[in-house]
Formats: C-alpha cells, structure tokens, sequence
C-alpha cells in the first residue's frame, strides 16, 4: 500500500529532521542519540531502498550503492572513532544534501506508483548515484584525513 507507506516514510523523515534539529538548536544531544540518531538514519533508508528492490522499483545497482555508502560511513565512523579516539565524525554538508534527495528520490518512487506513472527515472537514478558517490568520497577523504593528521601528531 503505496499511499500509507508514503505516509509513514514522510513521517519518519520530518521526525527524524525535527529530533536532530530539537537536539542541536536546545542542547539536547547525548552521546547515544549522536551515535544512534545516524544509524537510525541509514536503517529508514536503506530499508526502504531495499523493500524497493524486492518489488523492483529500482534497479539493482542503486540499491548496491546505497547500501554500500550506508555500510561504508557506518564503518568508517566506527573505525575513526576507535583509532582516533574521536567523539562521533559530525556529517558535512554533502552528507546531509545526500540524505536529503534520497528522502526525495525515494518520495518521488513512491509517488509515482501511487500515480501509476509510467515514466523512466533513468536520468534521476543517474544524479542520485553522482551525488551519492561524490558524499561517499567526500566522507573517505575526511577520514583518511583525519588518520593521517592523527598518526603524524
């Protein structure tokens, strides 16, 4: 049922925006909500994106490289957490900008089958990728940055 999964998904997301926003803006972060509040995150949408795949609503490779951004940032966050002895790595820009039009390439999946439009996604599927690679450099470059500056101190 497209329209009360599009219901709960657009829930969840502005949720998850409003907790993160409340948290930030009144001082209200734990260290277990700045580990969990990602994870989180990267369950709604993976989760999602994986649900599509199984009905085939997108390709196979899209799922691929969400997933592996997910797991990618998740590790490489747990990595640097232990070898640097860091807080949580806070998101950059590009991370959030790529949380955000996934929430609306998945949104705008859902919409169209609610609809019943039949139209490609093929250049939408194509900036999404683009976008979600270029975070995932982006992430693995902090790191190693980070790593490299900890190492040579």
């Amino acid at each position: 049922n497209y329209q009360i999964s599009i219901l709960f998904f657009i829930i969840a997301s502005i949720t998850d925006a409003l907790d993160g926003f409340l948290a930030r803006t009144m001082n209200w972060q734990t260290r277990l909500g700045t580990i969990l509040d990602p994870v989180a995150d990267k369950l709604l949408l993976s989760g999602t994106i994986f649900i599509f795949w199984l009905n085939e609503l997108i390709p196979f490779y899209i799922f691929v490289i969400f997933i592996s951004r997910d797991v990618a940032i998740l590790l490489g966050a747990a990595i640097q957490m232990s070898l640097v002895e860091s807080d949580t790595p806070l998101p950059n820009f590009l991370g959030k900008l790529t949380t955000g039009l996934q929430i609306v390439y998945i949104s705008i999946i859902l919409i169209k089958e609610i609809i019943n439009f039949d139209i490609s996604l093929y250049l939408l599927d194509i900036f999404i990728i683009i976008v979600t690679l270029l975070s995932l450099i982006v992430y693995a470059f902090n790191w190693f940055k980070d790593l490299r500056i900890y190492h040579n101190e």
